[in-house]
């Protein structure tokens, strides 16, 4: 086959194979789902941060400006090569000025382009031969390497035209591509910058009487702060005096102000809303919250994914598979006679269009911006790997106190006879307004909600081991527990019998109320369940996962709470210590678990589950116990993380199958298939396609921004 003339021509089940393939390659036999093992490699065997790792390391230690600066400069210098260019002035019917020495512009102003433009593929082609995974930077390397040694020699040898405008554009367009990928990734990693920004540079610290403005790092614990209407929290702290409400969203994910009160805590970075707060410092620096949260987003950053590892290696063989491309099309043309300087084009087009530049930010923008999106919601991923996971999990399993329920006792459940409930709950939080026992704020608490007026007592008195008494409205009101009624010498009519007796098999604790000796209500408290968690179970079951619980309480009260919860399974009388072993029993099945628990006394089970989820960590962010941190107590966060998990998972597929994908087609074109048929790619037109690979997965990993956790 004789080239033309040149300048006249211009489904995921087989990815999962594909992945399978590749994790089953060189140095992968310990690859499980404990991700990818660190190790040496032997000779000739990629090893498993993989092909582009170290030239990924060079873009990320440049910064995006350096890329753009190098690109205006080279394409400045670019333009007198195309001027000169024989073939550009044929195509396009013009005649550059002549002068002495004109001929060589070409040759000068490449050789610029080449050193000062090619200088950041070089130096990461170093890298990459170093680390033995040549990848992105080795194979552009080489192709402007081959294009400038070639068109050097033609002054020499007899070899045909010199590719002096295909070496400049070629350069100039990987410059841009490179610019374009770096502001992407910088925009995706904003999470840490925009976090840096949320404390204030200064802070009004409260000394003898006076109001003075000192610089944030000089703030001690122990120091007090004036918070002004509208200023931000300086440090994390007690609040002393003042009532105002603290936007927290952008710590927490919560959208609503909370209510701030002498005794609450604040964080550093929020915002306080209307009212002035007078703050006692507690942690400062390194030891405040949004400190911590730093911290976790930027571990999260550079932790690794098993996906990040499956295109690192695909991206390792893709670059041995090009210079291979590479290779057997120079011996192919030049076996077909065709000139040398058309051979080495083709194998400087494949080199170009086959750069695994697409594949390198393939898992690395996803991973950047599903990082961002979650710190925003509230969710601190510690480990790519347990966020990874979460899109297979087949059962959650709730640790039942302090986080499907509250934790505290309230009032679940009101009987009466011959009062309402209202008058009865009157009565009851007024004779208990006095006393600091838990049952006794449940009532007060209860009365609260419904905006009760309590009325006034007198005559209070403490019953040892039964109750309490006291009079209002002109009659005597005693309430307390069963020795109570014992005491009074009386039976609960039938229907307050009934409504005690099926609370008490449910493991509720039951209280009665009575008035001038007769028994008029009684009240069941439990552990309260969260308003947030029957829409939590209904998320995760509606995404195929099941629902279990465990609890130290009663089996009366687990299968309570599980029935009223709707939980697939539970398990009672759990002592901390055995909680590891449900979930291993769990696991035993073959199920993929999630442990849910509040990271303290639940530590063993979460490092046990296949991924560990501490809710409610609020601002102690130093949990270790976790591989996902959720600051809300609100177990819907975790329906989020797995919705997230499994969007950030399509997107990597997407963006690996389009970024392996399109060499099928691309390479054999480079090469010069069609070439017969007058197609053929100039080695710039290569680095357009490969760019603009590189950018429809820029552009697809951004579409992840429009995830709504909240839904």
């Amino acid at each position: 086959m004789v080239p033309p003339e040149r300048g006249h021509g211009g489904a995921f089940s087989s990815l999962e194979f594909l992945a399978g393939f590749l994790l089953a390659g060189p140095d992968m036999n310990h690859a499980h789902d404990e991700g990818i093992p660190r190790q040496e490699h032997a000779a000739g065997h990629p090893p498993e941060h993989a092909a582009p790792a170290a030239g990924r390391e060079t873009l990320e230690h440049a910064h995006a400006g350096e890329f753009g600066r190098r690109f205006w400069i080279c394409l400045v210098l670019t333009i007198p090569v195309l001027l000169y260019s024989e073939e550009i002035q044929a195509w396009l019917g013009f005649r550059a000025p002549e002068f002495p020495g004109s001929d060589g512009i070409p040759l000068l102003f490449s050789t610029l382009v080449y050193s000062y433009g090619g200088i950041v593929f070089l130096r990461g082609a170093r890298e990459e031969l170093g680390a033995r995974t040549p990848g992105m930077m080795t194979l552009v390397a080489l192709a402007i390497t081959v294009a400038y040694l070639y068109s050097v020699a033609t002054l020499f040898f007899v070899l045909g035209a010199p590719l002096y405008w295909e070496l400049s554009t070629l350069v100039v367009v990987m410059l841009l591509g490179h610019w374009i990928e770096m502001r992407a990734v910088g925009r995706a990693q904003s999470a840490l910058a925009d976090l840096a920004k949320l404390l204030p540079d200064t802070a009004e610290r409260l000394a003898n009487g006076t109001i003075e403005r000192v610089a944030v790092a000089d703030l001690r614990p122990g120091d007090r702060v004036l918070i002004r209407p509208g200023a931000r929290v300086p440090a994390d702290g007690t609040v002393m005096e003042g009532e105002s409400s603290v936007n927290e969203a952008m710590i927490t994910g919560e959208s609503r102000p909370v209510p701030k009160a002498p005794g609450a805590e604040v964080i550093a970075g929020t915002v306080n809303g209307s009212g002035s707060l007078r703050v006692q410092v507690l942690k400062v620096g390194e030891e405040t919250a949004l400190a911590g949260i730093m911290r976790l987003v930027a571990e999260a950053h550079a932790s690794r994914s098993r996906a990040q590892a499956l295109a690192d290696r695909a991206a390792y063989w893709l670059t041995i598979l090009a210079i291979l491309a590479g290779t057997v099309t120079l011996v192919a043309w030049l076996a077909l006679d065709a000139p040398p300087g058309f051979a080495l084009q083709r194998t400087v087009t494949v080199f170009v269009i086959a750069c695994p530049h697409a594949l390198g930010l393939a898992i690395p923008l996803v991973i950047a911006i599903s990082t961002s999106l979650s710190a925003r919601n509230g969710i601190l991923v510690r480990e790519r790997i347990a966020l990874e996971r979460a899109r297979d999990l087949d059962t959650v399993l709730f640790d039942k106190t302090g986080t499907l329920t509250r934790g505290e006792q309230g009032v679940v459940g009101i009987a009466v006879n011959g009062l309402s409930e209202d008058e009865a709950l009157a009565l009851a939080a007024a004779v208990e307004a006095d006393s600091e026992h838990m049952i006794a704020r449940a009532i007060r608490e209860a009365a609260d909600r419904r905006s009760i007026r309590r009325p006034r007592v007198t005559g209070f008195e403490a019953l040892p081991g039964k109750g309490v008494r006291g009079r209002a409205d002109g009659r005597e009101v005693l309430v307390g527990g069963p020795n109570l009624l014992d005491g009074l010498g009386r039976a609960l009519p039938a229907d307050l019998a009934r409504a005690s007796e099926a609370w008490g098999e449910e493991g509720k604790s039951v209280i009665t109320l009575a008035v001038d000796g007769e028994p008029r209500a009684v009240f069941a408290l439990a552990d309260l369940i969260r308003d947030e968690s029957r829409e939590a179970v209904e998320r995760l079951r509606g995404m195929g996962i099941r629902v279990a619980m465990l609890t130290g309480d009663s089996e009366a009260v687990a299968k309570w709470v599980a029935r009223e919860l709707g939980i697939d399974e539970y398990f009672a009388e759990v002592l901390p210590q055995h909680k590891s072993e449900k979930v291993q029993e769990l696991k035993a099945r073959g199920e993929r678990v999630a442990m849910v628990g509040d990271g303290i006394n639940d530590a063993p089970a979460l490092l046990t589950a296949d991924v560990g989820i501490a809710i409610g960590a609020g601002t102690d962010v130093a949990i270790r116990s976790a591989g996902i941190i959720l600051v809300r107590d609100d177990p819907r966060d975790v329906a989020r993380v797995v919705k997230l998990s499994r969007a950030s998972y399509r997107k990597m597929l997407q963006n690996l199958a389009w970024a392996t994908g399109y060499n099928v087609v691309a390479i054999p074109l480079a090469a010069g298939v069609l070439a017969g048929y007058g197609i053929l790619l100039a080695p710039a037109v290569g680095a357009l396609l490969m760019s603009a690979s590189t950018v429809i997965v820029a552009l697809n990993a951004q579409l992840l921004r429009r995830l709504n956790l909240a839904e």
